[in-house]
């Protein structure tokens, strides 16, 4: 498989919000991980009448008190979510308590198409049901784990959907417009459709690779892994399994693999 162009960058000060794109500076939180890059990105984004905080990040004091810092003067007026895992919204209460800020995300009701003081949610399920990308009309576009730049995005089932995953990927690369992707994790992306289209285009021969060694004969996803992810780091192999099984899930919907309890095995075409 083509490796994808994934981005690096030095640990960024703690504490301490970046600017990114006009009006949107970058603060990352201190939950360095295998999965999280250096941390979870928190945006404030400049506002007619205050800030809007998008994804707060996780349950931290330091990180609200980071927060609310770089706001300074400016009152935090809106919230906005990409999705509702932890590392994304557990700082949520905490900061909507010290602000009475309104909380816009798919889990408050907000509609796929809404627009809010000049952005549109898009709805983008596949990591999470409830993700949501947010656009601006001058090309930026928060992207939150749905692309992220320092790796491809695990979906893990049944929660996660491969095949809601791929089509929000394909609803990203038919708009027009969007410039700069900023991911929920790693630096900002600024060529975002060939990364985007790099990274559909990775997902499919994954999805490729895992029919064809099925067709060699029945599979475990331990073994599938073993067979497939050959430098795999060991603290990702959980996650690797993850996606092998949402790409074995999806096949099953379409008929193309079976389970046999923990082994799978490419389906046998229907004849007439």
């Amino acid at each position: 498989m083509t490796p994808l162009p994934l981005l690096s960058e030095p640990e960024p000060p703690r504490g301490v919000a970046h600017p990114v794109a006009p009006g949107i500076r970058r603060l990352v939180a201190a939950n360095a991980g295998a999965m999280t890059y250096h941390g979870t990105n928190t945006y404030l984004i400049d506002g007619a009448g205050g800030l809007t905080v998008l994804d707060p990040g996780p349950d931290a004091a330091a990180h609200v008190a980071a927060i609310l810092a770089a706001a300074g003067d400016a009152p935090i007026t809106r919230i906005f979510l990409t999705h509702g895992h932890a590392d994304h919204i557990g700082a949520l209460p905490a900061l909507r308590a010290a602000t009475g800020a309104a909380v816009f995300a798919a889990r408050e009701g907000l509609a796929d198409g809404a627009r809010i003081g000049g952005w549109t949610a898009l709805a983008t399920p596949g990591h999470a049901p409830d993700h949501l990308c947010f656009a601006r009309d001058d090309g930026v576009l928060c992207s939150g784990d749905h692309v992220m730049s320092f790796a491809s995005t695990v979906v893990i089932p049944p929660e996660g959907s491969m095949a809601a995953y791929l089509a929000s990927l394909r609803r990203l690369l038919a708009r027009d417009g969007d410039a700069l992707f900023l991911p929920g994790h790693g630096p900002p992306l600024r060529d975002p459709r060939g990364f985007t289209a790099a990274l559909l285009a990775h997902r499919l021969a994954r999805e490729a690779e895992i029919r064809a060694a099925l067709t060699a004969g029945p599979l475990s996803v331990a073994q599938l892994v073993t067979q497939l992810y050959r430098q795999l780091d060991p603290r990702l192999r959980r996650a690797a399994e993850a996606s092998v099984t949402a790409h074995l899930g999806k096949l099953e919907a379409e008929g193309e693999a079976v389970r046999d309890g923990a082994t799978w095995r490419r389906a046998v075409p229907r004849t007439r």
